[in-house]
């Protein structure tokens, strides 16, 4: 039985009685970065976020982020298909793995996939492994597609959770898709300021949190419309606590790796 981190919730790791446990922890290095077709190949044992944090040092970014991603590994991201708030707009760990080595049934190491940008050969078993939870082999090397990226984030403060789902709508109907649009109710607030003392529940009943992350000009055009339409549902609802893009909220929400996004912007 493959193991990761032992952090699925499905208890996929979980071993039975009998079952030979296989661990991967120590498996966690980087093999290669391609800076120029940007393929990462990468043990499995490697988690989430340090490979997040490793392609933001070449200005690239890994898009799945499951909640469990500071701890989480990509083999195990990978075994479970995982996913996260980026989903919505980029899809989950299936669409970002190019290719894998894998130990099958009959002990062999077999090479699935490809490391190039585009590959169009031969069958796409490597999917087939995405998600199967080691049921069809053992992964003991990943080759993840990154994506360019330069985030940019707002907030909006909101009374009731009624106005906040409208600001919701309104950013949809601009035509905007946001990387990442998230909720947080009072409860969940109350929550965070017990965790992290950060006075957020005192600010507000309810707070919506929106990333985009299109390059250069067009990522500062779509931030525009989103915060357009925060601020027009703001209006129609007579919402007086619609502030945007307060900087703590935002510490408080995503958890970028270093180097990664810019600071804040409204």
């Amino acid at each position: 039985m493959p193991r990761g981190a032992g952090t699925g919730l499905s208890g996929g790791a979980n071993a039975v009685d009998g079952a030979i446990v296989l661990s991967f922890e120590d498996m966690s290095r980087i093999v290669h970065i391609d800076t120029a077709e940007r393929p990462a190949v990468v043990q499995p044992g490697m988690v989430n976020d340090d490979l997040r944090a490793a392609c933001a040092e070449h200005g690239f970014r890994y898009p799945p982020d499951p909640a469990s991603s500071p701890w989480s590994t990509i083999g195990g991201n990978a075994a479970t298909d995982a996913g996260g708030m980026h989903c919505v707009k980029y899809d989950v760990t299936l669409d970002y793995v190019l290719g894998l080595e894998v130990v099958n049934g009959l002990g062999e190491v077999v090479s699935l996939g490809r490391r190039t940008a585009k590959g169009v050969a031969g069958y796409g078993v490597a999917g087939l492994m995405v998600g199967a939870e080691g049921t069809l082999g053992l992964i003991t090397e990943i080759t993840v597609r990154p994506r360019p990226a330069r985030p940019q984030e707002m907030a909006g403060y909101f009374s009731s959770v009624v106005a906040a789902g409208e600001a919701m709508i309104a950013v949809t109907v601009s035509g905007v898709i946001p990387s990442a649009l998230e909720l947080v109710d009072r409860h969940s607030l109350a929550a965070v300021d017990t965790w992290k003392r950060m006075g957020l529940s005192a600010d507000a009943d309810v707070v919506l949190l929106g990333r985009v992350d299109a390059p250069g000009a067009e990522g500062d055009k779509e931030l525009g419309s989103a915060v357009l339409g925060v601020h027009h549902a703001v209006k129609a609802a007579l919402d007086p606590h619609g502030i945007l893009n307060p900087g703590k909220v935002l510490g408080m929400a995503w958890s970028s790796p270093p180097g990664e996004g810019d600071a804040p912007r409204a």
